[in-house]
């Protein structure tokens, strides 16, 4: 097919959008194309593997894939930049609704000219990208690989997961122990489970939540691999997420769920979604049809307890969530991936 190239800067933070570019990688070796991801570390690739659960045998890491010069593809994830490519078919993801960084300057303009395709993560991100560069990008949602997710016995257990950190975008797992203290006065006998990795920023934040959770029953699981997290998927009954409270989403976008990847997953193996109402994740839920938006922590607390309550509506709303969550397949991103290219 040809050479590609892959192009990540954010690899190490080992998250949702490092599966996106991964899985566009894998999309392209599968096909038989030669991709080379640049990565100066070797030793990411393992760690990838396993935190991602993506088989990464049949592309190589390379120090520097010259900004694609010599290859037939390029796939370059910006920072808020645009880049001078090289290659023959140049591709400029945004994972991040950048804002208020000149996007429209002539020199920027000058260099979109070598980019073929603008994608975006969500129809959210878009509309932020192209007002800031003017452009009009592609939504190519992220895939989920919701055959491998299976519902189990379910479990008293509530579930986020995403990263720890308090770097630009907070998942604000404060939010959700301060939400699980108040609901566990009234509900007995659930559990709430965090889990995520710290490899960016996080290992102080996680031994903050350490001590906000003491003599409650929170488990924090940090740097879960692929299948303990498969487990965890199949076992919770509620998926809760406060990612984007407290931030006006106009005046920073990038610091909202930007769209929801860990949500889908959990909605695949029916757990039912209660997620803060901003970003991306309102393209995900229909509320009250396949999940719950909420505005505040009281609202949170009292839909999670009438749920409860109401187990016959827990059950129908189960079966709602993992045929919403078929739509976010992983073939679905290969196609669209292929009618790209």
């Amino acid at each position: 097919m040809g050479k590609a190239a892959i192009f990540n800067p954010y690899l190490d933070t080992l998250g949702g959008g490092e599966r996106y570019s991964l899985s566009f990688a894998k999309v392209l070796a599968d096909k038989g194309w030669n991709v080379d991801v640049e990565w100066k570390d070797n030793l990411i690739k393992a760690k990838l593997e396993q935190r991602l659960g993506i088989d990464l045998s049949d592309i190589d890491f390379t120090s520097d894939i010259k900004k694609g010069s010599g290859y037939d593809l390029c796939f370059w994830v910006s920072d808020g930049s645009i880049p001078l490519l090289h290659s023959r078919k140049n591709i400029l993801h945004f994972q991040v609704p950048f804002h208020d960084v000149d996007g429209r300057t002539l020199f920027n303009k000058m260099k979109l000219i070598r980019i073929n395709n603008i994608i975006c993560n969500s129809k959210f991100t878009k509309s932020v990208i192209d007002k800031e560069y003017g452009v009009d990008s592609l939504v190519i949602y992220p895939p989920v690989d919701t055959l491998k997710i299976k519902p189990k016995r379910k479990e008293n257990i509530i579930l986020y997961v995403g990263r720890f950190s308090e770097l630009v975008q907070s998942k604000r797992q404060d939010i959700l122990i301060d939400a699980f203290k108040r609901f566990s006065k009234i509900n007995t006998s659930w559990k709430l489970v965090l889990a995520g990795g710290s490899d960016v920023g996080g290992s102080g934040f996680v031994e903050k939540l350490r001590e906000k959770s003491k003599n409650y029953d929170i488990e924090i699981m940090e740097g879960i691999d692929y299948q303990d997290l498969l487990d965890l998927y199949g076992k919770a009954r509620f998926f809760w997420s406060a990612a984007g409270y407290g931030v006006n989403e106009k005046l920073h976008p990038e610091q909202v769920e930007h769209f929801g990847i860990t949500t889908i997953e959990a909605m695949a193996a029916g757990v039912v979604p209660l997620v803060f109402n901003a970003g991306g994740q309102k393209e995900i839920i229909n509320n009250s049809v396949n999940g719950f938006l909420w505005n505040s922590i009281n609202e949170l607390v009292k839909t999670t307890t009438n749920l409860i309550n109401e187990k016959s509506e827990l059950v129908a709303l189960s079966k709602k969530v993992r045929e919403r969550s078929s739509i976010f397949a992983g073939e679905c991103f290969e196609k669209a991936v292929i009618d790209l290219i």
